[in-house]
């Protein structure tokens, strides 16, 4: 049985928002959340920070450093130095995600939170790490695939190290 939208609710309400959030972070500092949850309801979006969540990471938004804080940007006013090959992007969202890693034979299942599984995988793909034969995203849950038992072990050995903090500025990207 299907049931009428709530009111004032649009099937392009999900689009809508998207282009909205993305106008906003174009053009205003927005550090938090909650600020851009803030910004949506003044321009009559009606949000949870969980529907902002996963909002941001659809829409692969990022954290970067501006004037004296860090905030989010959208991956094209990113420099090309983070683009493809570097691990600085997937470095930046373990550091901001919660991942688990679990085991199924020659299968990794990474866990982070609700809607942030597309966002890993991307930056996996993205980095150095270049031993998986694949990685394939759901909603907080991905799995990455390997051909061999050795091939595993030395990813994970790096991903592992990709999520220890290390000194920033140091110009390494090795942890401490």
């Amino acid at each position: 049985m299907r049931t009428a939208p709530p009111p004032g609710a649009t099937p392009f309400a999900k689009r809508d928002r998207h282009r909205v959030i993305r106008e906003i972070v174009a053009r205003q500092s927005i550090a938090s959340q909650q600020e851009l949850a803030d910004r949506l309801a003044a321009r009559g979006f009606a949000v949870t920070q969980a529907t902002v969540s996963r909002d941001i990471a659809e829409l692969g938004l990022a954290k970067a450093w501006r004037g004296e804080r860090h905030v989010y940007v959208l991956a094209d006013d990113l420099p090309r130095a983070i683009g493809p090959g570097t691990n600085e992007r997937l470095r930046r969202i373990l550091a901001d995600i919660p991942v688990t890693v679990g085991r199924s034979g020659l299968i990794l299942v990474l866990t982070g939170s609700p809607g942030t599984a597309s966002v890993i995988a991307q930056a996996i793909d993205e980095s150095t790490l270049s031993e998986q034969v694949g990685t394939v995203a759901g909603d907080n849950t991905l799995i990455v695939l390997f051909a061999d038992e050795a091939a595993l072990g030395r990813w994970l050995d790096r991903f592992t190290a990709l999520q220890t903090p290390f000194a920033p500025g140091d110009g390494t990207e090795e942890p401490r």
